[in-house]
């Protein structure tokens, strides 16, 4: 007998965290629309989070099915990776360091589903005590993974590149290890030292890390550098990865928010 589907009371719940920016004089907690309606396409409820106090990460993660991490013009503040800021005129989102990092580790601890993007991706390795490329462009035998500078987002979204996929982790369960296909590149930092406990999930002609996993982590995670939610309903890449990532958070849910049987 098949089950019922998914109603928005029964959804699995999954945690965005916000970005701060100040809009003229005024602070504010912003989430790029994308980022939801992708958490849609997986088949779940977005619920899109402000800054959080130490003390209250544990109280949302107990109504989590599952945390996407989204992309932002912002970079990870280097303090967090042993180094000094490179480029003093990139933004910068310290307030978001100071709970997400934490976020990550509490999250993957309790087996939660986590899918990182861009920024969320950076922020995972680092949370886990990798190290960032500033500056991937300046690199010796990297490439520019910007786009071009003042370039409309049909153009800077658009295929960069191929990425190929590695064996052994969840994109070659969904596409075959050694399989090609095209990404977007909006990324001027990049993973440089990966995290121990990671396992790579592509890589770019150049040999950057483009995506990994956390092959510790009892639950499902998946983190990418290029742009997924972006035109994701047409593009299947992306809802399979969406939809992997959906079906883990309902399997939390189903796992941690069973029926509790009723007493005669």
């Amino acid at each position: 007998m098949s089950l019922p589907p998914d109603t928005p009371a029964t959804k699995p719940v999954v945690l965005v965290p916000a970005c701060n920016r100040v809009l003229g004089e005024h602070p504010f907690h912003i989430a790029g629309k994308k980022y939801v309606d992708a958490v849609r396409l997986a088949g779940a409820l977005p619920l899109v989070v402000p800054a959080a106090e130490a003390a209250e990460i544990d109280t949302l993660l107990d109504m989590a099915d599952g945390v996407l991490l989204t992309g932002s013009p912002s970079n990870v503040h280097p303090s967090h990776f042993g180094e000094e800021v490179y480029n003093p005129a990139l933004p910068l989102d310290p307030l978001r360091d100071g709970w997400t990092l934490p976020l990550i580790r509490r999250a993957l601890a309790r087996g939660i589903p986590l899918f990182g993007i861009c920024r969320g991706t950076q922020e995972t390795n680092v949370a886990l005590g990798g190290s960032l490329h500033q500056a991937v462009h300046e690199v010796d035998g990297h490439d520019d993974h910007r786009p071009r500078e003042g370039a409309p987002a049909a153009e800077a979204y658009g295929a960069a590149h191929p990425v190929t996929v590695q064996p052994g982790g969840h994109l070659a369960g969904l596409f075959g290890a050694g399989a090609q296909f095209s990404v977007n590149s909006v990324h001027g930092q990049a993973v440089n030292r990966l995290a121990e406990g990671l396992r790579v999930e592509a890589r770019a002609p150049d040999g950057l890390v483009e995506a990994f996993s956390v092959a510790s982590a009892p639950g499902f995670s998946l983190c990418v550098q290029w742009h997924p939610e972006w035109l994701a309903a047409d593009n299947p890449q992306s809802m399979a990865m969406l939809g992997a990532f959906g079906q883990a958070c309902r399997a939390y849910r189903d796992r941690h928010r069973a029926p509790q049987p009723t007493r005669a």
